[in-house]
């Protein structure tokens, strides 16, 4: 990149969810820095990954959201180029597709940025409003649940060496995995359209890489609620929550009559995570789905902290087709 000319804008937005009244949506302003998700060279690999943590961010840029019906809302980035914004309006769900996606358009306001703006400054954004037809919600963690990842090696060397060296379109999903969340996504009418939230600990940085991971396995569509790379460097006090716990509590408490499937791994915090969830909002979560992972020591303090849980059925599964009898058993599916 030339020292004498400045990359050109874009927005990235998350999908997010909202309900009939809520609309609520996610995402991020940057300066766009050419990464190519398809490239397989290692070097090609590491550039991108440098360029996807390196973020040159739009500090302080107004910007307008647009929606279906031509009700235009504002809202400002921060220092960080995020933008968050929630608003109460009426017949949002009227708005959406058969699935519940209800598109919108978001572009800089402040047309004397003097800097090219990448599609015309006109970016899509998505939010997930569930179908009235939906049983229940589904929600997800990503690695060494439906991702191989590796968090559980030494020192993690796994995780960055899969990170830093493997393209989103050569990492392998979990056997069964797609199969599984599909059958969940359809219901036990077959069109219930049960919307499923992919909630990781992983930062923001990685969103369009899990974007195009989940589309290249043909995963079922639903918002990615990742947390800021900031956040993972800061210090936790003692009674502070991991972010995917307040993202599935904040997912309850948006959706309040319905109830949720919570899928994840045995390696690191989910089984707590899950177990206080359920505590927390007792009939709200009608099943655990623990992938097993292969540490004994980590599968030994499972399967002793299930042991004594029997405030909902949760359960440690080697394959998907456990889990798949598990929910056709219950009449998920």
């Amino acid at each position: 990149m030339s020292i004498f000319k400045r990359d050109p804008l874009q927005i990235i937005a998350f999908q997010s969810y909202g309900t009939n009244t809520h609309f609520y949506i996610r995402g991020r302003a940057l300066e766009d820095e050419s990464i190519d998700l398809e490239s397989k060279g290692w070097f090609s690999l590491l550039i991108n990954t440098w360029k996807r943590f390196e973020t040159d961010e739009i500090k302080q840029a107004s910007l307008n959201i647009k929606l279906p019906n031509g009700v235009v809302l504002e809202t400002k980035t921060n220092n960080k180029g995020y933008f968050k914004i929630e608003a109460q309006l009426e017949g949002l769900k009227k708005l959406t597709n058969n699935e519940g996606w209800l598109s919108c358009e978001i572009a800089y306001s402040n047309l004397n940025l003097n800097r090219k703006i990448q599609r015309e400054n006109c970016f899509a954004a998505e939010i997930l409003i569930p179908s009235s037809k939906a049983q229940f919600g589904i929600a997800s963690d990503i690695d060494d649940t439906i991702l191989h990842t590796g968090v559980v090696s030494k020192l993690k060397w796994r995780v960055l060496f899969n990170t830093f060296f493997k393209a989103a379109k050569s990492r392998l999903p979990l056997e069964g995995a797609a199969e599984l969340y599909h059958l969940l996504h359809k219901g036990k009418d077959g069109n219930n359209a049960n919307p499923i939230f992919y909630v990781s600990h992983s930062p923001w940085n990685l969103y369009r890489y899990l974007e195009l991971f989940l589309k290249q396995n043909n995963f079922p569509k639903g918002p990615i609620l990742l947390r800021s790379f900031s956040n993972i460097l800061k210090r936790k006090s003692e009674n502070d929550k991991p972010q995917k716990q307040k993202e599935i509590i904040n997912l309850l408490k948006t959706y309040p009559s319905l109830p949720f499937i919570l899928i994840g791994d045995s390696g690191e915090h989910d089984p707590d995570i899950y177990i206080e969830i359920a505590e927390q909002f007792p009939n709200r979560i009608i099943a655990i789905y623990l992938r097993s992972v292969k540490h004994k020591k980590k599968m030994l303090r499972v399967e002793n902290l299930l042991e004594n849980f029997k405030l909902v059925p949760a359960l440690l599964v080697e394959t998907s087709e456990q889990a798949i009898m598990h929910a056709k058993n219950n009449g998920f599916i």
